[in-house]
């Protein structure tokens, strides 16, 4: 017996939820591009688990150049758009000619406001999740012009002044109180080696409220799991050095229970499986890895990396960027977080969390392994050690 086989007595009474409806379709979406795959000849498998490098560059350097006019709805997510774009050029092992990189700074220092912090665009007001993104894209693009551009006097201002009574902070001035914020806030304070007790006061509090029975971590108290919350949660409390006070057991077991039949993850209990959770849930999973094996050497996976890998690039990959699932459109912030769940997936994470990770299984051709991420702050590890290095040496100056 099962859930989609009722009892006789029941039949007549029993209707499927459109959960479950939308659950079904979608397996049988994906399983048929699976029987697909089974059934041509090795030589055709292997083309349609390449990584199309070519095709996904040239798809992000157009949109780097100029966006439609349907993009004006995102006209506060600039900075992330460049986020989203850099970092997946950076995972692809490419980069941006000189007059890109110069228009993408120069760009970027007019979303700077001038009491500290960045805005969606030029002349918005300073916000925690676009000021996470612009120094993500300049640490990115790497180099002295990029990150001395970021004045870290005034971002540690504007922290300082989004800090909450709750002991987490504010997105913005009256801002939302989330666990985003938390992460973006202390994130970005880490990255800049600007982080101090002021800001960490309260802040695993906050987290720590924010875990729920389920055992992943909401956006706020009394909410419902999700992935991306967890992830962010996850990785704040590692950055304070407060992670044991989760429940990491719990956490663990909701984790791992997001992925799915079709080898993707989900974000939330009896929610579908989307592209993006291939890093929220996946970085999460690397990261409690790497935790595990700091105390007891090598670690087993916590989830299917051969199956994670067959999701991204046989439903999400399409001719020039990724998307959240088969009948959806592709789209940067997607093609963003699948190629950065599947770097987490195709490595061997040490213990030591500024040593590189290591190659591990990479399905398709071996060309397929892009650039590893430091899964913390989800930046190309040596974009990050560069930046780690310059501001380190700023702040001995």
């Amino acid at each position: 017996m099962t859930c989609m086989e009722p009892s006789s007595s029941s039949s007549a009474e029993w209707k499927a939820t459109a959960s479950q409806e939308e659950q079904w379709a979608l397996e049988h979406h994906v399983f048929r591009i699976y029987q697909l795959f089974c059934k041509i000849p090795p030589k055709s498998q292997a083309v349609m688990l390449e990584l199309q490098r070519d095709n996904h560059i040239e798809y992000l350097m157009k949109g780097l150049r100029q966006l439609g006019p349907s993009f004006s709805v995102l006209d506060a997510n600039r900075p992330w758009i460049c986020y989203w774009i850099l970092h997946s050029i950076a995972l692809l092992g490419d980069c941006v000619d000189e007059d890109l990189e110069s228009n993408a700074i120069d760009f970027l220092r007019r979303c700077q406001d001038q009491h500290g912090g960045y805005g969606g665009g030029p002349g918005q007001m300073p916000h925690l999740a676009t000021t996470y993104a612009a120094v993500n894209s300049l640490i990115t693009l790497g180099g002295h012009k990029a990150l001395s551009s970021i004045n870290r006097g005034k971002i540690y201002s504007f922290l300082r002044r989004m800090k909450h009574t709750s002991g987490g902070f504010s997105m913005h001035d009256g801002g939302e109180v989330d666990v985003r914020a938390c992460y973006t806030a202390i994130s970005v304070a880490s990255a800049l080696s600007i982080l101090d007790k002021e800001l960490i006061l309260g802040v695993g509090d906050y987290i720590l409220s924010c875990q729920t029975y389920e055992g992943g971590i909401a956006g706020e108290p009394g909410s419902e799991a999700h992935g991306g919350y967890t992830f962010c949660g996850l990785a704040a409390m590692i950055l304070i050095n407060e992670v044991n006070r989760l429940d990491l057991p719990n956490l663990t077991d909701w984790l791992v229970f997001r992925q799915g039949v079709e080898g993707g993850f989900q974000g939330r209990t009896n929610k579908l499986v989307d592209g993006c959770y291939s890093f929220w849930q996946g970085g999460a999973a690397v990261l409690i890895q790497r935790l595990h094996a700091a105390s007891v050497g090598e670690a087993e996976d916590l989830f299917q990396s051969h199956a994670l890998q067959q999701y991204i690039l046989l439903c999400s990959q399409v001719e020039g960027g990724f998307r959240d699932k088969p009948g959806k459109s592709r789209d940067h912030y997607h093609t963003c977080y699948c190629l950065s769940g599947l770097s987490a997936a195709q490595f061997r994470w040490p213990k030591d969390a500024d040593s590189e990770p290591l190659p591990g299984f990479v399905l398709g051709p071996y060309s397929n392994l892009l650039e590893p991420i430091n899964p913390l702050y989800n930046i190309v590890f040596d974009r990050y050690d560069e930046a780690r290095e310059f501001f380190t040496e700023s702040n001995d100056a």
